[in-house]
């Protein structure tokens, strides 16, 4: 919940390369206070069957940075995984990249939802509403 000090984070994913939402993808959540600051780990979830992550922990007063850490590499093996069933792999995880790292700028009070266009080979993301 924001409030007049706080911001919020909120996030989906989409897996472009289905056209579907992103299911089961870990997400860890970080904030510091100011450019220079320690990040500070506040936890995280994983993404519903709607590749939404609605209990994300509520931020600190005075964060200044977020960080979203999408764990992708699992996503993307266990997929290709229930792609291949008995053909043999093609590669050791199935993503090239293994993990995404969001990092963004909060103001107090405002709500920021992050959302996540991915597939195997690349991602986008924007401030959505």
């Amino acid at each position: 919940m924001s409030t007049e000090t706080t911001a919020s984070v909120s996030t989906h994913i989409l897996d472009t390369s289905i056209g579907k939402p992103a299911e089961g993808v870990a997400i860890s959540l970080s904030a510091r206070t100011g450019p220079g600051g320690e990040w500070a780990a506040l936890g995280g979830s994983a993404t519903d069957a709607d590749g939404r992550c609605k209990d994300l922990p509520a931020l600190p007063e005075g964060t200044t940075h977020v960080r979203l850490d999408f764990e992708t590499e699992t996503y993307f093996f266990k997929k290709q995984a229930e792609a291949q069933q008995d053909a043999p792999r093609v590669r050791d995880s199935g993503a090239f990249f293994p993990e995404v790292i969001i990092t963004f700028a909060v103001n107090p009070g405002e709500h920021y939802h992050v959302p996540l266009l991915l597939n195997p080979f690349g991602y986008s993301v924007y401030r959505g509403s």
